[in-house]
């Protein structure tokens, strides 16, 4: 489900920038996270919420 999907990306995400991960890791997951959100929105565009 693409709602767990974006959980574990931003978990992830989280764990780069607590790691102090380099940040073209950090910037990598933070847009593959950006991506699955705007999937997200588009798969549920017009359902009210």
């Amino acid at each position: 489900m693409l709602k767990d999907k974006i959980c574990k990306k931003r978990e992830e995400l989280n764990k780069s920038i607590e790691e102090n991960k380099d940040y073209e890791e950090i910037y990598k997951i933070s847009t593959e996270l950006d991506e699955l959100i705007a999937e997200y929105y588009r798969e549920n565009e017009g359902q009210g919420s």
